[in-house]
Protein backbone atom coordinates (compact mmCIF):
# COMPACT_ATOMS: atom_id res chain seq x y z
CA UNK A 1 0.00 0.00 0.00
CA UNK A 2 1.52 3.33 -1.06
CA UNK A 3 1.19 6.61 0.86
CA UNK A 4 -1.74 7.87 -1.19
CA UNK A 5 -3.71 4.65 -0.71
CA UNK A 6 -2.96 4.74 3.01
CA UNK A 7 -4.18 8.34 3.26
CA UNK A 8 -7.35 7.56 1.33
CA UNK A 9 -8.08 4.54 3.52
CA UNK A 10 -7.62 6.66 6.63
CA UNK A 11 -9.97 9.37 5.31
CA UNK A 12 -12.55 6.76 4.37
CA UNK A 13 -12.36 5.20 7.84
CA UNK A 14 -13.10 8.63 9.31
CA UNK A 15 -16.06 9.14 6.92
CA UNK A 16 -14.37 12.17 5.36
CA UNK A 17 -14.52 11.22 1.67
CA UNK A 18 -18.26 11.57 1.20
CA UNK A 19 -21.40 12.56 3.04
CA UNK A 20 -22.60 9.87 5.40
CA UNK A 21 -25.13 9.41 8.17
CA UNK A 22 -23.11 9.13 11.37
CA UNK A 23 -25.96 8.67 13.79
CA UNK A 24 -24.03 10.53 16.48
CA UNK A 25 -26.07 12.47 19.06
CA UNK A 26 -23.81 14.80 21.07
CA UNK A 27 -26.51 15.22 23.70
CA UNK A 28 -26.35 11.48 24.37
CA UNK A 29 -22.61 11.68 24.95
CA UNK A 30 -23.13 14.64 27.29
CA UNK A 31 -25.67 12.63 29.28
CA UNK A 32 -23.22 9.75 29.60
CA UNK A 33 -20.50 12.15 30.70
CA UNK A 34 -22.73 13.88 33.25
CA UNK A 35 -23.78 10.48 34.56
CA UNK A 36 -20.12 9.43 34.86
CA UNK A 37 -20.48 6.57 32.42
CA UNK A 38 -17.71 8.10 30.31
CA UNK A 39 -14.74 10.28 31.22
CA UNK A 40 -12.23 12.57 29.52
CA UNK A 41 -8.68 11.50 30.33
CA UNK A 42 -5.17 11.61 28.88
CA UNK A 43 -4.07 8.33 27.32
CA UNK A 44 -1.84 8.27 24.22
CA UNK A 45 -0.02 11.36 22.94
CA UNK A 46 -0.85 13.41 26.06
CA UNK A 47 -4.13 14.19 24.29
CA UNK A 48 -7.55 14.12 25.92
CA UNK A 49 -9.62 11.11 24.88
CA UNK A 50 -13.10 10.02 25.91
CA UNK A 51 -13.26 6.57 27.50
CA UNK A 52 -15.92 4.53 29.23
CA UNK A 53 -15.74 4.90 32.99
CA UNK A 54 -14.50 1.35 33.38
CA UNK A 55 -11.90 1.74 30.64
CA UNK A 56 -10.48 5.16 31.49
CA UNK A 57 -7.75 3.70 33.73
CA UNK A 58 -7.10 0.51 31.81
CA UNK A 59 -4.62 1.80 29.18
CA UNK A 60 -2.63 3.88 31.68
CA UNK A 61 0.00 1.25 32.64
CA UNK A 62 0.63 0.64 28.95
CA UNK A 63 1.12 4.33 28.06
CA UNK A 64 2.82 5.41 31.31
CA UNK A 65 6.39 4.90 29.98
CA UNK A 66 5.63 7.44 27.24
CA UNK A 67 4.30 9.89 29.84
CA UNK A 68 7.49 9.38 31.90
CA UNK A 69 9.69 10.15 28.89
CA UNK A 70 7.83 13.41 28.30
CA UNK A 71 8.91 14.62 31.73
CA UNK A 72 12.48 14.79 30.45
CA UNK A 73 11.56 18.11 28.80
CA UNK A 74 10.79 19.55 32.24
CA UNK A 75 13.70 17.99 34.13
CA UNK A 76 15.42 21.32 34.81
CA UNK A 77 12.33 22.77 36.44
CA UNK A 78 11.97 19.71 38.68
CA UNK A 79 15.46 19.74 40.20
CA UNK A 80 15.29 18.63 43.83
CA UNK A 81 11.69 17.41 43.57
CA UNK A 82 10.96 13.89 44.83
CA UNK A 83 8.57 12.38 42.24
CA UNK A 84 6.83 10.14 44.78
CA UNK A 85 6.26 13.06 47.13
CA UNK A 86 4.97 15.18 44.26
CA UNK A 87 2.50 12.48 43.24
CA UNK A 88 1.30 12.09 46.84
CA UNK A 89 0.77 15.82 47.36
CA UNK A 90 -0.99 16.23 44.01
CA UNK A 91 -3.21 13.20 44.65
CA UNK A 92 -4.25 14.48 48.09
CA UNK A 93 -5.10 17.87 46.61
CA UNK A 94 -7.24 16.72 43.66
CA UNK A 95 -8.97 13.98 45.63
CA UNK A 96 -10.07 16.57 48.19
CA UNK A 97 -11.94 18.21 45.31
CA UNK A 98 -11.45 18.75 41.57
CA UNK A 99 -8.73 21.34 40.94
CA UNK A 100 -7.85 23.60 38.05
CA UNK A 101 -4.31 23.73 36.69
CA UNK A 102 -3.81 27.15 38.29
CA UNK A 103 -4.82 25.83 41.70
CA UNK A 104 -2.64 22.76 41.31
CA UNK A 105 0.29 24.88 40.20
CA UNK A 106 -0.12 27.25 43.16
CA UNK A 107 -0.19 24.56 45.84
CA UNK A 108 2.69 22.56 44.37
CA UNK A 109 4.70 25.77 43.89
CA UNK A 110 4.29 26.56 47.58
CA UNK A 111 5.52 23.07 48.46
CA UNK A 112 8.57 23.37 46.16
CA UNK A 113 9.27 27.12 45.86
CA UNK A 114 12.56 26.59 44.01
CA UNK A 115 10.96 24.49 41.26
CA UNK A 116 9.15 25.68 38.14
CA UNK A 117 5.39 25.75 39.01
CA UNK A 118 4.44 24.85 35.44
CA UNK A 119 6.78 21.85 35.46
CA UNK A 120 5.28 20.73 38.77
CA UNK A 121 1.73 20.82 37.39
CA UNK A 122 2.77 19.03 34.21
CA UNK A 123 4.56 16.35 36.26
CA UNK A 124 1.42 15.78 38.33
CA UNK A 125 -0.68 15.32 35.18
CA UNK A 126 1.88 12.98 33.64
CA UNK A 127 2.21 10.90 36.81
CA UNK A 128 -1.42 10.56 37.91
CA UNK A 129 -4.40 9.34 35.84
CA UNK A 130 -6.41 12.57 36.07
CA UNK A 131 -9.87 12.89 34.54
CA UNK A 132 -11.60 16.11 33.61
CA UNK A 133 -14.85 16.67 35.48
CA UNK A 134 -18.05 18.19 34.13
CA UNK A 135 -19.31 20.69 33.11
CA UNK A 136 -16.14 20.69 30.98
CA UNK A 137 -16.81 18.75 27.79
CA UNK A 138 -20.61 18.86 27.92
CA UNK A 139 -22.44 19.68 24.70
CA UNK A 140 -23.69 23.28 24.65
CA UNK A 141 -21.85 24.21 27.85
CA UNK A 142 -18.42 24.17 29.32
CA UNK A 143 -16.31 25.36 32.22
CA UNK A 144 -12.77 25.56 33.44
CA UNK A 145 -10.66 22.42 33.17
CA UNK A 146 -10.74 20.84 36.63
CA UNK A 147 -9.40 17.39 37.40
CA UNK A 148 -9.55 14.63 39.94
CA UNK A 149 -8.07 11.14 39.88
CA UNK A 150 -9.75 8.39 37.91
CA UNK A 151 -9.76 6.32 41.11
CA UNK A 152 -11.65 9.02 42.99
CA UNK A 153 -14.29 9.58 40.35
CA UNK A 154 -17.27 7.30 41.02
CA UNK A 155 -18.26 5.08 38.15
CA UNK A 156 -17.94 1.55 36.95
CA UNK A 157 -15.17 -0.70 38.28
CA UNK A 158 -11.87 -0.39 36.46
CA UNK A 159 -11.26 -2.86 33.69
CA UNK A 160 -7.96 -4.80 33.46
CA UNK A 161 -5.10 -3.22 31.56
CA UNK A 162 -5.14 -4.26 27.89
CA UNK A 163 -2.29 -6.25 26.40
CA UNK A 164 -0.22 -4.57 23.67
CA UNK A 165 -2.06 -6.64 21.06
CA UNK A 166 -5.41 -5.22 22.18
CA UNK A 167 -4.07 -1.66 22.07
CA UNK A 168 -2.80 -2.19 18.52
CA UNK A 169 -6.18 -3.57 17.45
CA UNK A 170 -7.91 -0.56 18.98
CA UNK A 171 -5.64 1.78 17.04
CA UNK A 172 -6.29 -0.02 13.75
CA UNK A 173 -10.04 -0.08 14.39
CA UNK A 174 -10.12 3.69 14.84
CA UNK A 175 -7.54 4.89 12.34
CA UNK A 176 -7.43 2.14 9.76
CA UNK A 177 -4.24 0.79 8.13
CA UNK A 178 -1.05 1.67 9.98
CA UNK A 179 2.52 0.48 10.29
CA UNK A 180 4.51 0.01 13.47
CA UNK A 181 6.17 3.33 12.78
CA UNK A 182 2.81 5.07 12.26
CA UNK A 183 1.51 3.94 15.62
CA UNK A 184 4.79 4.64 17.39
CA UNK A 185 4.83 8.20 16.02
CA UNK A 186 1.16 8.81 16.86
CA UNK A 187 1.07 7.29 20.34
CA UNK A 188 4.65 7.62 21.56
CA UNK A 189 4.73 3.91 22.34
CA UNK A 190 7.66 1.57 21.74
CA UNK A 191 8.26 -2.18 21.32
CA UNK A 192 5.13 -2.64 19.21
CA UNK A 193 6.72 -4.84 16.53
CA UNK A 194 5.88 -8.21 18.16
CA UNK A 195 2.24 -7.14 18.67
CA UNK A 196 1.93 -6.27 14.97
CA UNK A 197 3.46 -9.60 14.01
CA UNK A 198 0.84 -11.43 16.08
CA UNK A 199 -2.10 -9.69 14.40
CA UNK A 200 -4.64 -12.13 12.94
CA UNK A 201 -4.98 -12.35 9.17
CA UNK A 202 -7.01 -9.57 7.62
CA UNK A 203 -6.00 -6.86 10.10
Amino acid sequence: MDVRALNRATLARRLLLSRSARGFAPERLSALMAGRDVARVVTPRSAIHTHTAGDCRAPRPFVQPARDRELGTFRTGLTGVDPDRLAAVARELVEAGPRTTARLRGVLGAEWPDADPRALAVAARRTLPLVQVTPRGLWGGSGQVARTTAERRPGRPAEPAPAPDAVVLRHLAVFGPASVRDMRTWAGLTRLGPAFERLPPGC
